[in-house]
């Protein structure tokens, strides 16, 4: 008798994940390349400092906020892979033409276009699950969302080294021939989505929604220029709020929801983006003031640099070496997740995570004088910062059904999107009241003071996630939160 033929042996999906993770590089490392350019844009594009904050980081906000829900909706709904080829097939396009841009006005319009890259982090999350054997996912959604926080530092160097020795259109151009080989990448190693039922495209709430991000975002990003306290920033917050309401209201009683209510208040869901929130409030407030702290007084005409007394005269290159230990750091921190969660629970990652942040915070605010000092605490808080944003996509699997995996982590992510936002104009903010006498530079209290606000933000954070994200039991995960706050939503819209 011949012996059985042996079994097949599992599929690692090493390969798909590798494909993944070249998609999400291709939006974390993009964004943070272009902050060096800021200076530049202004001279070399004839425009103000405003109209070269649009085109670097406020035009990609406002596109990714509005299009990432619908996106991740879209991928749930007609297939991940499918939805993650054509993001990057654009993000592409928008990479190509920022680097053929005429005047900042074209720039700001291809920069709106790359705001689709957001999304490639919840449809890559999504995919994971499919693309891996179980055994496999927690690590792989560690290792991905870490490296989304790692690309931070990463990307202020490689930005900072291209605009030294080249063009800032070499920016577009090798994030373009990354974009390019992820997407080679995924068409030959990501396996198709599974089959899913498409669902009629909610086009109101999409509008709704939309219309509710618009407003709060363009009110942060135009609240230092107008005034905090002027009539249109008030109106826009108060705009958002309705807006906000009138969604909600909406998606209870539509047919086909463009985002289900219970992926917004189910628990855990709804800690898992307060969370996500807090989170980037934090990591904002540190990605805006490390580097500035580091390249001061560097570049002030003379006169002025002799009133400074604080920084380290560091170029835009060493100030983004200063984040890459703590970038580092974050990686291996990102891929124990998994092994931190089997041993103290689902809310420790998370909790653990904010709190190394917030510890970290705290030698910041106390010891930032010289270069080792900020390095040192920033390698606690990078090390935070890869558990919290490991943490984060294993709550929303936990807690999600398949069918709207790529949703849930969708609105996670355009929850950290909003708290960046709040964070680095908290940090804008705090700079500008507290200035040297008599000038408008920016006084080393400020640092300090903005230091001890994100400490203070993460360890709330850290205590919130100790109180409210649940446990998740064999009985309570996979979903069965979310179909249980489905019904309870249900039940409300039928007893109004």
């Amino acid at each position: 008798m011949t012996a059985p033929a042996a079994a097949a042996p599992a599929r690692s999906g090493t390969k798909a994940l590798l494909a993944l993770i070249l998609a999400v590089l291709s939006y974390s490392l993009v964004q943070t390349m272009l902050v060096p350019t800021l200076g530049i844009l202004q001279t070399e594009l004839d425009t103000s400092a405003a109209g070269a904050s649009w085109a670097v980081l406020s035009s990609t906000l406002l596109a990714s906020a509005v299009l990432t829900p619908l996106i991740s909706r879209l991928g749930d709904s007609h297939g991940k892979r499918r939805v993650l080829l054509v993001t990057l097939a654009l993000h592409l396009l928008g990479n190509i033409g920022a680097a053929a841009a005429w005047n900042v006005g074209s720039l700001i319009a291809f920069r709106a276009v790359q705001g689709v890259s957001l999304a490639l982090l919840p449809l890559s999350l999504g995919l994971i699950r499919e693309a891996l054997p179980p055994h496999r996912v927690a690590f792989a959604l560690g290792l991905t969302s870490g490296l989304v926080g790692g690309a931070a530092g990463l990307g202020l160097l490689v930005g900072g080294l291209i605009v030294d020795h080249a063009s800032w259109r070499w920016l577009f151009v090798a994030g373009g021939a990354l974009v390019l080989l992820a997407l080679a990448a995924v068409v030959r190693y990501v396996p198709e989505s599974r089959p899913s039922a498409p669902a009629r495209l909610d086009l109101a709430g999409a509008l709704l929604l939309g219309l509710a991000l618009v407003c709060v975002l363009l009110g942060l990003t135009e609240g230092p220029t107008w005034g905090w306290s002027s009539s249109r920033v008030i109106g826009l917050f108060v705009g958002g709020a309705l807006f906000s309401a009138v969604f909600l209201r909406w998606e209870r009683r539509a047919p086909h929801p463009l985002i289900d209510p219970a992926l917004l208040l189910g628990r855990p869901i709804a800690g898992a983006h307060i969370g996500a929130f807090l989170l980037g409030a934090t990591q904002f407030v540190f990605y805006v003031l490390v580097p500035k702290l580091a390249e001061l007084p560097a570049g002030l005409p003379p006169e002025a640099a002799r009133l400074v007394d604080h920084g380290f005269g560091a170029s835009v290159t060493a100030a983004g070496l200063i984040l890459i230990p703590g970038t580092l750091l974050g990686l291996p921190a990102s891929s124990a997740v998994g092994r931190v969660e089997r041993r103290l629970g689902p809310r420790a990652p998370l909790a653990l995570g904010l709190a190394l942040s917030a510890v970290g915070g705290a030698v910041m605010a106390l010891f930032h004088a010289r270069e080792w000092q900020a390095v040192v605490a920033y390698g606690v808080i990078g090390t935070g910062f890869g558990f919290a944003m490991a943490a984060l996509p294993k709550l929303i699997h936990d807690a999600t059904p398949p069918h709207a995996i790529a949703t849930a982590n969708g609105i996670n992510t355009v929850a950290r999107t909003v708290g960046g936002a709040v964070g680095s104009q908290l940090a804008a903010a705090v700079l500008a009241s507290r200035t040297i006498s008599g000038t408008s530079l920016p006084d080393d209290s400020g640092f300090t003071l903005a230091f001890w606000i994100a400490t203070a933000i993460a360890a709330s954070g850290a205590l919130y996630a100790l109180m409210t994200v649940n446990r998740l039991t064999t009985e309570g995960g996979n979903g069965q939160e979310f179909i249980r706050t489905r019904k309870e939503v249900a039940d409300q819209v039928m007893g109004e």
